[in-house]
């Protein structure tokens, strides 16, 4: 009896030892991954020059440039046909309309009126208006304005104003013409509708946006044309707080133009050694969402936490990785470091890359996502673990293994208080973003957050806002894991059901 308690006692103290033991070649590298790194490469990232990182637009192209010549600066293998780049074939759809006129005048695109609308070719014409004032507009029923052109008065781009917007909206009128107050105000409104969507030869046809209400956005001039035969004049509408029928001859034309444009996934490979027939994925979004449009000083989003912070991390990632291997400890497995385009146009660089995979699938282990990591979220405003927490999530979803190493590295190296709650089932956070698209292709994924902000897709996520030391371990947690994946006998097991989105 006392043989086997000693047994067993050993045993147990082995898999404590194993569990709890550092790697010391994991740790050396590790400290290639720090703030002087990462607030190198997301200065450059998130500055002004980058112009927002948009999708298709020049900002994207110089990021991805930059990114595919760090990954050629720490010698990664260029995997696609010996290039850095994987095109990624894109189509831009624009609604635009083709004409409109008012009351026999021919009103001009951007000198007179501002246009965004949806849905296929469309030609709108009546011989009356229907103009809604403030005062009236919540007696205002479904049945009153289906299908009409309606007209309201706004001298705002607001919260209140979007409302505003989405209500009438929901009661499906033809057409709402805004007739705006301020000079400039026209100046900052939308042009017209512009989505994405990919390239797939797969397809004959592509997605068009669901059929919502166009909208103009016209000056006081135009204004004047359109009430030319109604007997009142803007000023007169102005002051009206009367629900008014207003003769004029409206016809607008609209509908869709589409062209192909070409953005860039951004691929650096580490080749394993005895296990390199299989691939250990990093990934991050380098693009963000442009310039703003809105007016104001500050004209550039700078996308500063989302994704600068994740792509800098993943690429101090690459540089601790690449250093090793140089020194000769490098991966069993191979290592494929994907920085992705149009994660922000509904995830298309990795839709683009599920659809047309550089490396097979059933050779792909892990996919650990990092996107948004440098700054606290609401949670952790406040709270004593905010500058040491992470949110996780998927590391369960599909393997019980995964969710097991990515444990034991935080409790052996990094420590960081692992937050799960965006990871409860009901939580949709993990249907948005690039993971995602490993996820549904049966490859186990973690995704690794900071959780949403203040400065979300507003020109005030800066730079002057990232805890660089923060994002840095955060990006140390992702690393462990990616060793313990890269060098252990064998790959995560899939042992859970994929839960349909």
């Amino acid at each position: 009896m006392a043989k086997k308690l000693f047994l067993s006692l050993l045993f147990i103290t082995q898999i404590v030892l194993s569990v709890h033991a550092q790697d010391p070649f994991a740790q050396k590298y590790s400290a290639e991954i720090n703030p002087d790194i990462t607030r190198k490469h997301l200065s450059i990232l998130a500055s002004d020059k980058y112009e927002g990182r948009e999708t298709g637009k020049r900002g994207a192209e110089m990021a991805a440039a930059y990114i595919a010549k760090e990954f050629k600066k720490i010698n990664l293998t260029a995997p696609v046909n010996g290039s850095y780049l994987q095109n990624v074939q894109l189509i831009e759809t624009s609604i635009i309309p083709k004409s409109f006129e008012a009351n026999n005048s021919v009103l001009r695109l951007n000198r007179d009126f501002r246009f965004s609308g949806s849905g296929e070719a469309k030609t709108i014409q009546v011989n009356q208006i229907t103009f809604i004032s403030n005062q009236t507009e919540s007696g205002i029923q479904k049945n009153d304005i289906t299908d009409k052109v309606i007209a309201i008065i706004s001298n705002e781009n607001s919260a209140e104003q979007i409302k505003r917007l989405n209500d009438l909206k929901s009661k499906s009128p033809a057409l709402i013409i805004i007739l705006n107050t301020q000079k400039e105000h026209l100046k900052y409104s939308p042009q017209f509708t512009t989505s994405l969507s990919v390239k797939n030869g797969l397809r004959e046809s592509f997605p068009i946006r669901e059929n919502t209400p166009a909208i103009v956005w016209i000056n006081r001039e135009a204004a004047n044309h359109i009430l030319g035969s109604s007997g009142k004049t803007f000023e007169d509408l102005q002051k009206s707080n009367e629900h008014l029928r207003l003769k004029a001859e409206i016809k607008l034309s609209y509908g869709p133009v589409r062209r192909e444009l070409k953005s860039y996934n951004v691929l650096g490979l580490i080749e394993g050694s005895d296990l390199k027939e299989e691939i250990l994925v990093y990934s991050a979004h380098y693009d963000h969402i442009g310039l703003n449009t809105e007016g104001g000083n500050d004209k550039v989003f700078n996308g500063a936490d989302d994704d600068a912070s994740g792509t800098s991390g993943v690429l101090a990632i690459a540089g601790a990785f690449a250093k090793a291997k140089k020194e000769g400890h490098g991966p069993r497995r191979s290592i494929l470091f994907l920085m992705f385009t149009g994660e922000e146009k509904n995830l298309l660089g990795s839709e683009y890359y599920s659809l047309n995979p550089v490396f097979p699938w059933e050779k792909t282990i892990s996919n650990l996502n990092v996107d948004m990591i440098g700054r606290t979220g609401f949670e952790y405003k406040n709270n004593p673990d905010s500058s040491n927490y992470c949110f996780l999530i998927g590391s369960d979803r599909l393997s019980t293994d995964l969710h097991k190493i990515s444990e034991n590295a935080n409790a052996v190296y990094t420590k960081l208080k692992i937050d799960y709650k965006h990871n409860a089932p009901e939580d949709q956070i993990y249907y948005w973003s690039d993971h995602y698209n490993f996820a549904k292709n049966g490859v186990p994924v973690i995704f690794y957050y900071n959780g949403k902000h203040e400065d979300y897709h507003k020109g005030s996520d800066e730079i002057s806002k990232i805890n660089f030391e923060l994002l840095s371990k955060r990006a140390q947690l992702a690393y462990f894991t990616g060793w313990d994946l890269a060098n252990r006998d064998k790959r995560p097991l899939v042992d859970v059901s994929q839960v349909k989105k």
